[in-house]
């Protein structure tokens, strides 16, 4: 769980989830989002010592996860069908959720987003798989 490929890959899946995010959310898609917004909860200034701490565990979760689903086959594939699993379950599971008890958001909007987090942590999928394929020993 701590290996040195684990916490790599950690750090780094940390780092893309951070960049990424703020890309997505915070710049391409931002505009996107206004017309979908039913109750607007979001903070004026959001706390980015929080989501910085929230991508950490985040990607701790999906290393973890992805060094036991992989077993040992690393590539830029596998961590993107990793990606696209981990994206599936957030992006579908957990937003029909928040659709079904919250008034954040319309169900499309929801819909939109679970693509955008399919694509999310596909491509922060590939960067985990492609750390561990790197520190791995001989076993890619």
């Amino acid at each position: 769980m701590f290996s040195k490929s684990n916490v790599l890959a950690t750090l780094a899946g940390a780092v893309t989830l951070f960049l990424l995010g703020f890309l997505i959310w915070g710049v391409v898609m931002d505009d996107l989002f206004e017309q979908y917004v039913i109750g607007d909860s979001v903070k004026e200034h959001p706390d980015f010592l929080f989501i910085l701490l929230g991508n950490l565990f985040s990607a701790f979760a999906m290393c973890t996860l992805y060094g036991k689903w992989a077993r040992g086959a690393h590539s830029a594939r596998q961590g993107a069908e990793f990606g696209i699993w981990f994206g599936i379950f957030v992006g579908f599971g957990i937003w029909f959720v928040q659709y079904a008890t919250t008034t954040i958001m319309s169900l499309t909007g929801y819909l939109i987003d679970a693509i955008v987090e399919i694509v999310y942590y596909s491509l922060t999928g590939i960067v985990i798989a492609l750390v561990y394929k790197v520190t791995s020993k001989g076993k890619s």
